[in-house]
């Protein structure tokens, strides 16, 4: 039986990944978890824990009690707010998935999913087409802190024989969490300014291009992942994966298509640095040729789903 907590269920992707594993294992056994006491009400229909990722006590001994098989664990500071407190930034980011990590080389879990992120490049990095193995050389504590977590679920995997599973995930955009304080959410801030009638201030300058993807592509991929045989995955530090990629202007433009009086201005500021450090592009031969990835959502499908659902009274009830 598979047993799955999802720590970080409150966040931009835990919401989502947990109603989709609600549905293929049944509520009873996707487990959600969260810093915060309260339950999002799309979750409320299956069960819920307060749990914080750095009670180490606490987390171990509610997966051992619960006999949880699996957990993916998502809690983590985002690349802009981690600039802002660098010291919990790293704690976070890096004493939680020891706790994961310890878990299951002990045997009480067979399978994990920790997240990375394009974070892990760096200014040296080829920006186009990035390839999977490449210059890596951070220059956020965000990415400092996912390269490190990918060189230590490598080693895990190495010397302990754990199954664990990540993915590089470029910008996300979903229209069911608010922006979260990633640099790339301004290509989630956009429709919600754009459907309000507000002309929109962007913090990046409009060139700068960026590799996106849409939620439902993202959960489909780490749902993929976690089921493909273990044979198949060849790499153990973090697949690169792809979406699509467009800069502030492009984004602007697809939007006039649908709403022709929309403006937006550009006013970069700390975040375009962080931007620049990224790759454009990315290269996911590995993640389509290991276990059959393929994205589902261009940009012109992207804005279109976002329009059509993006509900602006979540502005307000923040």
């Amino acid at each position: 039986m598979r047993k799955v907590l999802v720590i970080g269920a409150g966040g931009q992707i835990g919401t989502e990944l947990v109603l989709r594993l609600r549905e293929k294992l049944g509520s009873e056994n996707a487990i959600a978890a969260d810093v915060k006491a309260d339950c999002p009400p799309s979750l409320k229909d299956g069960p819920f824990v307060q749990l914080d990722a750095l009670d180490r006590e606490a987390v171990r001994n509610f997966i051992i009690d619960q006999k949880i098989t699996e957990v993916y664990l998502l809690a983590a500071l985002l690349s802009a707010t981690a600039e802002k407190k660098p010291d919990f930034a790293w704690k976070l980011n890096m004493e939680g998935l020891f706790t994961i990590l310890d878990l299951a080389k002990e045997g009480h879990l067979k399978k994990i999913f920790w997240p990375s992120s394009i974070a892990v490049f760096g200014p040296t990095t080829p920006k186009d087409n990035t390839p999977q193995r490449t210059i890596m050389e951070p220059s956020t504590v965000y990415g400092i802190s996912k390269q490190a977590g990918e060189r230590w679920c490598e080693y895990y995997h190495d010397k302990f024989c754990v199954d664990v599973r990540s993915i590089r995930y470029p910008g996300l955009i979903s229209y069911t969490t608010l922006p979260g304080g990633g640099t790339t959410d301004y290509a989630v801030d956009i429709f919600y300014q754009a459907k309000l009638g507000n002309k929109f201030s962007c913090f990046l300058e409009k060139d700068t291009r960026l590799p996106m993807m849409f939620m439902e592509d993202a959960i489909r991929a780490t749902l993929d992942l976690m089921e493909a045989p273990a044979e198949n995955i060849g790499i153990r530090s973090s697949y690169n994966l792809a979406g699509c990629d467009f800069t502030p202007e492009e984004i602007a433009d697809e939007i006039k298509v649908h709403i022709p009086e929309f403006e937006i201005g550009y006013n970069a500021d700390y975040r375009q640095a962080i931007a620049e450090s990224w790759p454009s592009s990315i290269d996911d031969s590995h993640a389509r040729q290991d276990w059959g990835w393929k994205e589902e959502f261009n940009l012109k499908d992207l804005v279109n789903v976002m329009l059509n659902n993006v509900n602006v009274d979540l502005l307000t009830q923040h």
